[in-house]
């Protein structure tokens, strides 16, 4: 482990969870951070450890995931550069309820918990921001059952892409961060079944080229996310009145798709 470097502590500075704390209060909160590099398959930690330290991305991915009592991985989140994770169990003394490893090469900044609990004690804005912090992972967990309950696979798949994609309409070529057996699981799909969609999705302009995608027209997926539930064949779907009408044309192609 190492020192944070000056570019490294700009990243820490800009997450959520040190939104509005003064410059000498970071200064303090940041004094022991230590930079920690991984490759990738590299563990961080494992489910049931005690939670010693909690973690900024600077570079790279992070997968958290547990592991089912048939041995599969079901994966909890995926998280990039300039995010946070592990807050919650280390301002409470607890344990790492899942386990977390490296998906590509990854840089990131670890804060020991004894640490951070003392500049609770002590700054009352700090913990604050953990609140804050927490607070925002929870949403964020509430909006991944929401899609896995709510949405059809396409449209997580959309949604996916739009999330990576550059632009907010028209072509656009997104470079996928990692494999597509982990896209699969994040996404709640098993790995054929994403291969299934990436093909349906071409009818719609979306072209997989191994581990780039080329989209014809980004509006389109955001019309196919936009709109209804898959529902039953037979029934309409009402995407109602927006700006792109080939879009939507596009995007009810798809969903049609998904019935045959």
């Amino acid at each position: 482990m190492t020192v944070p470097t000056p570019a490294d502590l700009a990243v820490a500075s800009q997450i959520p969870v040190f939104s509005g704390l003064k410059p000498e209060v970071l200064n303090v909160l940041l004094a022991p951070a230590r930079v920690v590099n991984l490759r990738p398959g590299s563990m961080l930690f494992r489910q049931g450890e005690p939670a010693a330290s909690f973690f900024i991305i600077v570079e790279g991915w992070i997968k958290l995931y547990r592991v089912t009592p048939a041995g599969d991985e079901a994966v909890l989140s995926v998280f990039g550069a300039g995010q946070s994770f592990a807050e919650a169990v280390t301002f409470t003394s607890g344990r790492y309820p899942a386990m977390a490893s490296a998906v590509t090469r990854t840089r990131m900044i670890m804060i020991p918990a004894d640490h951070v609990i003392d500049c609770i004690r002590k700054m009352p804005e700090v913990a604050i921001a953990m609140i804050a912090s927490v607070s925002c992972h929870l949403h964020l967990m509430v909006s991944r059952i929401e899609q896995l309950t709510a949405q059809s696979g396409m449209q997580r798949v959309a949604d996916f892409l739009i999330s990576l994609a550059s632009t907010v309409e028209g072509p656009c070529r997104i470079a996928l961060p990692y494999d597509k057996s982990l896209i699969a699981g994040q996404l709640g799909l098993k790995p054929e079944s994403l291969s299934r969609v990436f093909a349906k999705l071409r009818s719609v302009g979306v072209d997989v080229r191994v581990s780039d995608v080329i989209v014809d027209d980004v509006s389109t997926l955001r019309s196919l996310v936009a709109s209804d539930r898959i529902k039953p064949r037979g029934i309409t779907f009402n995407l109602g009145n927006r700006k792109s009408p080939s879009a939507d044309a596009a995007a009810r192609a798809a969903l049609a798709a998904v019935d045959r």
